[in-house]
């Protein structure tokens, strides 16, 4: 029989564990608002903290709550992409350093279920996604600086206008911030506050259109803006959304010699590939998606293996090739995919991204933001391999999980609600 001082002891020890859970629980929240804020800045300084998060983290989670989100679309099909790199690895004809090599980017999937349960937990984001607006905010005003005043003695990191990391990752965190505060601006009713979020989203899309840009952001750009017109008012908001993004691109497109040298570019390249086999960015592109092609052909089902990419590419190489047609990265998420797990790895990669897409299909800020970082990580997949990708792969996972959970618990408290009446 337990005496009265175990039980008193028993309870104080479960106070105890109560209290450093709560303790762990608030660390891992704080910590991923360190991921978000450090992400635009600094790739190191991202990957310790998320190593940190997940130490907090791990012993918060009971395994039913992790297991609901494995057995779940949204949470089971990115382990289920994993998984099938795992297996790849064992036919894949390439070094067993090749092949971990190759596994490495698809260990950030696995971190998807495990941010579903603790935001559907939490059930609140906004001070952590406040924290990457401030951030992205900070960038956005350094990056004007560095633009607009020759004087400075420091101009950038890779390109005028970019302080740090890419110029690629710059565009894409300034259109999800931009188009993150124009849905809210949507959504509000005051006139004042309605008046800074448009200027603030203005401020993030301008530095795409006259700073520094990729040209994938352009293309999302165009997509997002429909899909808003959409969502806030009907197909007819659509036509109208095509009607502003028109005069906003006419405006840029008059406006901002870089915008119209970036995209003549393209024009450029493509030409200059086709008539004179000059190396360019877009003529690399078009080339590494042509043997990409041909390798998916020679096993269309189950893929060369994880890690295979670098060896095919240097497996057809001529002599004489010249060492920037040799790549591991064929810039698309989809072939990559296609060349190592055939294509039983793409299907389960868009079943994915669908059914990412799906969990942000109900009304509400935070299913926008959702929405707008799957969008921006899809169309940016076709011409890159996003997922494979640091920045990318990190903002999109951090992304769909702060917001899939925060999105799941407030479609279950209602259902809680009814039971309870």
């Amino acid at each position: 029989m337990i005496s009265l001082s175990e039980q008193k002891f028993e309870a104080h020890a479960l106070v105890r564990a109560g209290a450093i859970q709560r303790r762990l629980e608030h660390v891992a929240d704080v910590l991923v608002g360190g991921v978000l804020v450090a992400l635009p800045w600094s790739v190191s300084a991202t990957e310790i903290l998320i190593v940190l998060w997940l130490i907090a983290l791990l012993p918060t989670l009971s395994a039913e709550a992790v297991r609901r989100e494995v057995m779940s679309a949204a949470g089971g099909l990115p382990v289920l992409l994993w998984l099938l790199g795992v297996l790849g690895m064992l036919w894949a004809d390439a070094s067993w350093s090749e092949r971990i090599a190759g596994l490495s980017g698809f260990h950030k999937l696995l971190v998807v279920p495990l941010l579903l349960a603790q935001y559907r937990r939490w059930g609140q984001a906004q001070w952590v996604l406040l924290g990457f607006l401030g951030s992205c905010a900070v960038l956005m005003v350094v990056s004007w600086v560095l633009a607009l005043d020759s004087d400075l003695p420091y101009r950038g990191r890779s390109s005028l206008g970019v302080p740090v990391r890419d110029y690629a990752l710059q565009s894409t965190v300034f259109a999800i911030c931009g188009f993150g505060l124009l849905g809210r601006a949507a959504e509000e009713r005051g006139a004042r506050t309605m008046t800074v979020l448009l200027l603030g989203a203005a401020l993030f899309i301008g530095n795409i259109l006259f700073v520094a840009t990729a040209r994938t952001t352009l293309v999302v750009m165009v997509v997002l803006l429909v899909v808003l017109g959409v969502r806030q008012f009907g197909w007819k908001g659509a036509l109208g959304a095509a009607l502003a993004g028109g005069i906003l691109a006419g405006t840029g497109w008059a406006s901002s010699p870089y915008l119209r040298q970036r995209v003549s570019a393209a024009v450029t390249e493509v030409q200059a590939r086709g008539a004179e086999n000059v190396i360019t960015a877009v003529g690399l592109r078009l080339g590494y998606w042509k043997s990409s092609l041909q390798f998916i052909a020679e096993a269309p089902v189950i893929g060369h293996g994880t890690g295979t990419i670098a060896g095919l590419f240097r497996r057809d190489a001529a002599p004489d090739t010249d060492p920037m047609l040799l790549t591991d990265n064929p810039h698309n998420q989809i072939l990559a995919v296609a060349i190592q797990l055939g294509g039983i790895g793409v299907l389960v990669l868009l079943v994915m991204w669908v059914a990412h897409l799906l969990l942000f299909r109900g009304g509400g800020l935070m299913a926008w933001f959702g929405l707008v970082v799957v969008l921006q990580n899809v169309i940016g997949s076709m011409f890159n391999t996003y997922l494979f990708e640091s920045g990318q792969g990190w903002l999109y996972i951090f992304g769909i999980g702060i917001t899939g959970g925060v999105v799941l618990s407030r479609a279950a408290a209602p259902a809680t609600d009814e039971r309870r009446a």
